[in-house]
């Protein structure tokens, strides 16, 4: 019996406690909903003060035409100055990048493993397959331009009694037309036949054998067997790039003639041309996804061009200092003028609080004067920023050749969306740290001096 009444109980219980617990949530459902009726008033009130705040500093700034100029010229300044100097280096470095991956190199190269580590003692004990169904794969994927062949391998060029040291390379010339854009011959082509007996030649190889345009050299190298073989060529493009290294020693043949010369098939490495650059880390895990790891090595150009990758970082933290320098100038620019303007208004602060203004809000008017300055200079600067960038880039930039190349360039600015962002977001925050200290000192004044220094 006592078992049956426990369970006639416990039902009643638990219908007690579910009653309950939906009593307290109906009682806490107005509270929630007079809760979220108060933010919103608050909300509300809140923009409503912000609003009259923009108004009466836009009336400030209107009514002090001469300080408000001075201080919106420096924000334009600055923010045109971050423009210009941040596109000229986003555009030294879109210039080297793209020189650097169409000179040859390409966005990734696959090649054998162990390669870059032992190969340019052995070349020819890593060679890649003419075709394979690992090249198929890497040539169907859709961010892939093209996939270009190259057999790299060393020896000596000569002509008459001058002899020097080259870098050869075979290419599949129909595929090279869109890779080695960035390739530009002073004298003849840089258009190779599939099955000619034709180079192109290094600028500074060509001073140093004295070679023109239609002139025959002699290619001596050692085979991987350990024999010499030699082929004679005709130089049909005397060519330079970026990199006077490079045309130094390089010398381009179809890759039916370095077969012949190397007597060896295939190729060192396959270079990968992406149709974006920015692709560049997604396409090449991908890739390096769908190959074996002890087969095959995927490199990034970004692991190759170390000169890149040590300018980039170089210049990075010159214009890191350069932004500082120019976001002090702006700070003691907006300081100065919002001191001035809390000096010549002490009176009507003083009013304000009189007829009850609290300090916070005198805070907040001086702090939203800052930010209406930082927003109306900003808007100034990037259309003049803009506009500078664009006159700028129209007429071009003479530059000397650069440590290491041989010849110089043209440069120009280039502003993306991000860079003017940024320019505005450092500005806005120089105004925001200007007026902190005229802001606390405003709202800090006493009622009875503050109307005193008016009479």
């Amino acid at each position: 019996m006592r078992r049956s009444s426990s369970l006639r109980v416990t039902p009643t219980a638990a219908s007690n406690s579910s009653r309950g617990k939906k009593q307290a949530s109906e009682e806490s459902a107005p509270e929630r909903a007079s809760h979220t009726v108060a933010a919103c008033r608050r909300a509300s009130r809140f923009l409503r003060a912000i609003g009259v705040e923009l108004r009466l500093a836009w009336a400030e700034i209107a009514r002090r035409r001469r300080r408000s100029g001075v201080a919106l010229g420096a924000v334009a300044f600055g923010v045109v100055a971050l423009m210009l100097f941040s596109g000229f280096i986003e555009w030294i470095f879109w210039a080297m990048r793209e020189g650097t991956i169409r000179a040859g190199m390409g966005h990734i190269q696959v090649v054998r493993h162990g390669y870059l580590t032992k190969g340019i003692a052995d070349p020819f004990s890593y060679l890649l397959p003419e075709k394979s169904e690992e090249l198929a794969m890497i040539e169907t994927l859709a961010e892939v331009q093209v996939v270009a062949p190259r057999l790299m391998f060393s020896g000596l060029i000569s002509k008459g009694e001058r002899t020097t040291f080259f870098q050869g390379e075979g290419v599949r010339p129909e595929k090279e037309g869109v890779l080695a854009t960035s390739i530009s011959c002073s004298q003849g082509s840089s258009s190779l036949v599939p099955d000619g007996q034709e180079l192109l030649v290094g600028q500074g190889l060509a001073d140093t054998l004295n070679v023109r345009v239609g002139d025959k050299v002699v290619l001596l190298i050692n085979t991987p067997r350990g024999g010499v073989n030699g082929a004679e060529a005709r130089v049909v493009g005397i060519c330079g790039t970026m990199i006077k290294a490079y045309d130094d020693v390089f010398v381009r043949m179809p890759m039916s003639l370095a077969h012949r010369l190397v007597r060896v098939k295939g190729s060192t490495n396959w270079l990968v041309l992406l149709k974006n650059t920015e692709t560049t880390a997604t396409v090449a895990n991908r890739i390096r996804g769908s190959l074996p790891e002890t087969k095959f090595d995927v490199v990034p150009w970004t692991a190759l061009a170390d000169f890149y990758t040590k300018t980039v970082a170089l210049f990075s933290k010159q214009l890191g200092f350069l932004k500082l320098i120019i976001a002090i100038t702006v700070v003691l620019v907006i300081l100065n003028s919002l001191t001035i303007a809390v000096a010549e208004r002490t009176a009507e602060i003083g009013t304000a609080m009189a007829l009850g203004a609290s300090p916070r809000v005198i805070l907040r008017r001086f702090l939203v004067e800052g930010l209406v300055l930082a927003a109306v200079g900003s808007a100034v600067g990037v259309f003049v920023g803009y506009l500078a960038a664009g006159m700028i880039s129209r007429i071009g930039i003479p530059m000397p050749p650069p440590p290491g190349a041989a010849r110089g360039y043209v440069g120009e600015i280039l502003v993306t969306a991000p860079l003017a962002l940024e320019a505005v977001i450092i500005a806005a925050i120089s105004c925001l740290i200007a007026a902190v200290l005229p802001a606390v000192r405003a709202s800090r004044l006493s009622v009875v001096n503050a109307l005193r220094s008016g009479r």
